[in-house]
This record gives C-alpha cells, sequence and structure tokens, in this order.
C-alpha cells in the first residue's frame, strides 16, 4: 500500500470476492478441484454424480436459522464481469480502491443443497457433522462500493449458479 500512495504514476484496485460458485452457462468452463474439494459446490455436484459418497455439512448448530454456516456464494462468470469492470475503472482513474465483489445475500449451506435439488431435480446423499475448527457462522459481503465506483452488481441468482454447476459437472464426468 505505501508503494502505491508513494507513486502517483501507479494504479490499483483491490477485489475481495467471497465464496465464486457455478460455472458458465455454456458447460464450456466449470470448476474441477484436484483430489477432494474444499469447496462447497464441486463437493455437491460430485456427490450428486456419484463420484462421492456424501457431502458432509460441517455443523448444524450455529446461530443461524437453519444452524449452518451462512456465506455469500457468487456466479463465476458475474465475478468475471467486475474484474472487466475493475479493469475499465482503472484506466481511466488515478486510483487505489478496495471493492468487495459479492451478492451481498447470505446463503446458509443447507439452503445451498435443497437449491441444488430443487433446481436440478436429484437429491444429494449429505449428512451433518462437527463444526469445523475457525468457521464463522455469518460471512458476506457489502457489494455497495462496487456498484457506486464501478457500476457493477451481480445479476445471476443461487438458482442459475445451481443450475449451471450441475450442468458443467453433467456434460464434463472427467473434467476437461
Amino acid at each position: 500500500v505505501d508503494t502505491i500512495y508513494s507513486n502517483d504514476q501507479l494504479k490499483s484496485i483491490i477485489l475481495r470476492y467471497f465464496n465464486p460458485i457455478g460455472a458458465h452457462p455454456s458447460a464450456h468452463i466449470g470448476e474441477l478441484p484436484n483430489g477432494v474439494p474444499n469447496n462447497l459446490i464441486p463437493f455437491v455436484t460430485q456427490t450428486a454424480a456419484g463420484i462421492r459418497e456424501q457431502l458432509k455439512v460441517f455443523g448444524s448448530d450455529y446461530n443461524t436459522p437453519d444452524g449452518t454456516c451462512i456465506r455469500d456464494y457468487i456466479n463465476v462468470v458475474d465475478l468475471a464481469k467486475g474484474h472487466v469492470k475493475a479493469i475499465d475503472y482503472i484506466l481511466s482513474h488515478n486510483c487505489f480502491e478496495i471493492i468487495n465483489l459479492g451478492t451481498g445475500t447470505p446463503y446458509s449451506v443447507t439452503e445451498i443443497v435443497s437449491t441444488f435439488e430443487k433446481v436440478n431435480g436429484i437429491k444429494v446423499n449429505h449428512v451433518y457433522g462437527p463444526r469445523r475448527a475457525g468457521d464463522l457462522a455469518e460471512l458476506y459481503a457489502n457489494a455497495d462500493k462496487a456498484a457506486e465506483i464501478l457500476g457493477w452488481r451481480a445479476e445471476k441468482n443461487l438458482e442459475d449458479m445451481c443450475r449451471d454447476s450441475w450442468n458443467w459437472q453433467k456434460n464434463n464426468p472427467n473434467g476437461y
């Protein structure tokens, strides 16, 4: 940060984003983590596809409406559009900005699983286990600055994210 402030020719935007999920609607671009997924949606899609036996939900006793963690999930297509808006902005402004890219709408793990099942007409074998160390009950973005400065807002909803994720998994069972 000191470098940015000490050089008026240097421009910078730091984008902070919250739980990217989904895939491109064409099913040509999606997420295939190496090994066991660390993110929720690949675990959901791989469980639905039979690659994984079950999804283990970490914690059902948080102080949230259904007891599971709440997060802000953003569609990868919206995220890409946010990056383009940031580049457009930085090309025409002398700036140093830190901007959240998120929906501002929190969803619980249980809501993700139930929405995925409803939208795609498929059950996800899941069980509730103990909490993971360090998990917070709620974590989501305030994306007002992105709207104000970049003219950007997330457009995709949770149903889109779940549908596109499953569409990618079905069409790419072994990855690319």
